[in-house]
């Protein structure tokens, strides 16, 4: 079934746009709710609440990819229980090593003025990432979006575990002189 019919089951509000969306993402949207969360049952809870999240906000929303659309929901579902579960000493270790790899870029911030900075700092880092060449996007995405681990990663792209480190610490090294240029830290 295509994306457009699968959007047109849940503007139609036909439950039908459920099992669709699950036979034709679920499993890709399971790996990314493990990735971070590293716990299978967690992980199909996760995937299962991106299908409610779905089913609520189609409509209003109509996505355009809708395979990204349900991409971010799931990641941002799972990364939501994950720092759930990190405040009660529970979680991957992945997940924690990919956030703490980005950790000395990306800083938190509580005040009006640092929010404004932060989205100004992740406008920018989106615009470096589409700048990257594929194959370091896909490297990049695939690490510190998608949460994959540098060894499924090299297996994934057919490349060595120290290619993909060493391609991921250029990037890391490049977006954060790129970030001192601009004036964002």
């Amino acid at each position: 079934m295509t994306d457009e019919n699968i959007i047109k089951l849940y503007f139609d509000r036909n439950e039908k746009a459920i099992s669709a969306t699950k036979d034709k993402y679920g499993k890709y949207l399971y790996k990314i709710a493990y990735n971070i969360l590293h716990i299978k049952e967690d992980s199909e809870e996760s995937v299962d609440d991106t299908y409610l999240g779905a089913w609520n906000t189609i409509p209003p929303k109509k996505p355009s990819v809708l395979k990204t659309y349900l991409c971010k929901l799931t990641r941002n579902i799972s990364l939501k229980r994950f720092r759930t579960y990190s405040a009660q000493k529970r979680g991957g270790a992945q997940t924690t090593l990919a956030l703490s790899e980005l950790e000395d870029i990306l800083v938190d911030s509580e005040s009006t003025e640092e929010k404004i900075e932060r989205n100004e700092l992740l406008k920018f880092i989106k615009q470096f990432v589409s700048d990257l060449k594929t194959e370091q996007r896909q490297i990049f995405l695939a690490r510190y979006f998608y949460l994959y681990s540098v060894k499924d990663i090299a297996h994934k792209l057919g490349y060595t575990e120290s290619k993909i480190k060493v391609t991921l610490m250029r990037t890391r090294d490049r977006l954060y002189e790129r970030i001192k240029e601009e004036g964002l830290i």
